[in-house]
């Protein structure tokens, strides 16, 4: 993974501060980013697994935090029920605090009334409610496992200091006609873009900037000159393939140079 990603998750802020939905929020360190680093990453990982990575790099160059666990995988059997992503231990107050770690691109839908079911997956197969649910209901009971609690018998932990936290950062979308949406308790910080739908891109207002259809993998990072980019045109008959297998991309606006939009085109 590139410096840019690195950065790219770095700069993401937390979804919220301090404490709400019962989950408090874990306070990143400040760490030391290295232009020349970058983290091997195994081929084929979901960018949720690549952000792991990415966390456990940073954590390890902020001299806060040494990383107890990671990635603990529990059984029922011979079948998996779930991972602990990372246990961590400051260095100066000896406290230990589990951090279970999300990474998300939500979409802020204003039809839906309840607010807090308003955040979905750009193809509305992910809800940030439901993420909130299984954090709460299924992820964190999990240190109370006993694989877990084995493993951290062997380390002289105490548990009863132990502390459950959450690093859920996130980039949001507002709808490109409501730019002003409020969303609190959410951190407003996270709104990097809009989403809207193809009939509005395809006006000619849209015609004369230059866009880039980024991987997946580079969703994190801000939009800068060092890509190819395309025409109006171009960009329509691309976005048109994919909204048609139900595949809502995110596309790079360029205006002029230093001056881009990030946004998803859905399909819905």
């Amino acid at each position: 993974m590139s410096h840019a990603q690195i950065q790219g998750f770095y700069d993401t802020s937390p979804l919220w501060k301090g404490k709400q939905f019962g989950m408090e929020q874990f306070v990143f360190p400040e760490s030391d980013i290295n232009q020349e680093v970058e983290v091997k990453i195994p081929d084929g990982l979901r960018l949720g697994h690549q952000m792991e990575y990415v966390f456990e790099h940073l954590i390890q160059q902020s001299n806060t935090y040494e990383i107890v666990l990671k990635n603990v995988p529990i059984l029922e059997g011979k079948t998996t029920i779930g991972e602990i992503d990372f246990i961590l231990k400051d260095f100066v107050t000896e406290a230990t605090v589990h951090v279970e770690l999300t990474y998300k691109f939500y979409v802020i839908d204003p039809s839906i009334s309840e607010p807090i079911h308003r955040l979905l997956g750009p193809n509305r197969r992910d809800m940030f409610f439901t993420k909130l649910d299984k954090m709460k209901t299924a992820q964190f009971p999990l240190l109370k496992s006993p694989t877990v609690l084995e493993r951290l018998a062997t380390l002289n932990l105490d548990l009863d200091s132990l502390s459950q936290q959450v690093c859920f950062k996130a980039q949001l979308f507002v709808p490109f006609e409501m730019p002003n949406i409020n969303i609190r308790p959410l951190h407003k910080n996270c709104i990097v873009g809009y989403w809207l739908r193809l009939e509005t891109i395809e006006q000619t207002s849209f015609a004369h900037f230059q866009y880039y259809i980024p991987f997946k993998k580079e969703w994190v990072i801000q939009p800068n000159e060092s890509v190819a980019w395309i025409s109006h045109f171009n960009m329509l008959m691309e976005v048109n393939i994919r909204l048609l297998k139900k595949n809502a991309p995110m596309l790079w606006i360029r205006h002029s140079e230093g001056h881009y939009d990030k946004c998803f085109v859905v399909w819905w």
